[in-house]
């Protein structure tokens, strides 16, 4: 693994938006020993929650994953992942995503060009921001996009020595992930994507970036979430496929998905899943997705050997994992399957 600090594979899981819910979950969490909790922008602002989280927890990191870069102005951002970071002592992670641009025009009524070009002026202007609230440089950030030129000493925060919170950057296609690889600090990877997906697409990507920026491949992780098909039993199982390939018939059927079934040769698949998803034909979809598509996106075993497949599957890739267990499965089994997780020798002997 590339894991700078030698931990080897980090385990995360998401918390709910719901600010009602969000202490318990997140102390909970950080008892399990998770190594990060993350909330995304859906229905709920994605920074709230955070911290409630940081109130409530001592270790564990907090993220974003995603918010939403285009929605706010770099100076925006940068202020809620200035505080963010001072409050939670250095554990913030700054995850940011595009969206697509319907929503950026059409919900957030804001504006949309280039968005690989845009997004790495975003990330360097919060670096800008960032340096003249703590060192005190002057702020003469002037991009194609975004201009900050302006920052008296009533608008800059109390001076803090803390790191910079980390900018991680959810990216599938290539330019996107050339992008993190030249200013970022991680990679948010799809949860539509699959192992050959990383290995031949997402990782050269990401190294031209980092060639461009002159990084090694261990000053950036990689991130991400994992389809678990897994039950106690071949009921359990089944029903946890079913679910499975209905989520996965969903992301197939999206057009900016479509190069991952491209790779594989699985286009056509695209094609029908779009074609059935403008008619409402979301149960046919699920059907469409055979036993080779669920297991090249998902991790599907039994119980008792669901550690090791997961394992493999992360396996000098994937830094940071999300596991996406079936509901069936109870917290007991889940940490019991985790613990093996941390504690394989392969791990250990990747880091």
């Amino acid at each position: 693994m590339s894991n700078s600090d030698c931990r080897g594979l980090k385990i995360d899981r998401g918390i709910p938006s719901l600010l009602t819910e969000v202490a318990d979950t997140a102390r909970e969490l950080e008892a399990q020993g998770y190594d990060g909790c993350f909330t995304g922008e859906i229905n709920h602002d994605p920074f709230l929650p955070l911290t409630i989280a940081a109130e409530h927890t001592t270790r564990i990191q907090l993220g974003t994953s995603i918010a939403v870069a285009f929605a706010r102005s770099p100076m925006t951002t940068a202020q809620l992942g200035w505080d963010l970071q001072t409050f939670s002592g250095g554990r913030f992670i700054l995850g940011l995503g595009t969206q697509i641009q319907p929503h950026i025009e059409k919900r957030f009524s804001m504006p949309w060009s280039h968005p690989a070009r845009r997004m790495r002026e975003y990330i360097e202007a919060l670096h800008a921001i960032w340096g003249c609230w703590r060192d005190g440089t002057k702020l003469r950030f002037e991009g194609e996009f975004y201009t900050h030129k302006i920052m008296t000493p009533m608008f800059t925060p109390e001076p803090s020595d803390l790191p910079h919170p980390k900018v991680f950057l959810a990216a599938v296609g290539e330019l996107m992930t050339e992008v993190c690889g030249e200013v970022a600090d991680g990679l948010l990877a799809h949860a539509f994507t699959t192992r050959r997906y990383l290995d031949e697409v997402t990782l050269a990507a990401l190294q031209r970036g980092l060639d461009r920026s002159g990084r090694d491949r261990g000053e950036v992780e990689l991130s991400c979430p994992v389809f678990i098909v897994t039950g106690a039993d071949e009921q359990e199982m089944a029903a946890a496929s079913v679910a499975t390939r209905k989520q996965l018939a969903f992301y197939g059927s999206t057009p900016a998905y479509r190069k991952v079934l491209d790779l594989h040769g699985w286009g056509e698949l695209h094609t029908e899943l779009h074609r059935l998803s403008l008619a409402g034909e979301w149960d046919t979809m699920g059907t469409l997705i055979d036993d080779e598509v669920l297991a090249a996106f998902a991790v599907v075993a039994p119980l008792a050997e669901l550690a090791g497949a997961l394992q493999r599957r992360c396996a000098g890739v994937i830094d940071r994992v999300l596991p996406g267990f079936p509901a069936a499965v109870s917290p007991q089994t889940v940490n019991a399957v985790l613990r093996e997780l941390r504690e394989s020798p392969q791990l250990r002997s990747n880091v």
